[in-house]
């Protein structure tokens, strides 16, 4: 039941600053800064790659 909270919380705030939501997945690993990348070349692809790494781990 905590693990599933935990991941909402990170998908609410992937849905407001993607690498954050990232960040609190993983760290400070290569999908944090793919994540960063995408998110600077639109706001979408950054939202759309964070709550797929959150829901893939």
């Amino acid at each position: 039941m905590k693990e599933k909270t935990a991941d909402f919380l990170r998908i609410i705030l992937s849905l407001i600053i993607p690498p954050v939501g990232v960040f609190l997945q993983v760290g400070f690993g290569m999908h944090f800064w793919i994540n960063i990348l995408l998110t600077l070349f639109g706001y979408l692809p950054g939202v759309l790659h964070a709550v797929w790494i959150i829901l893939k781990k």
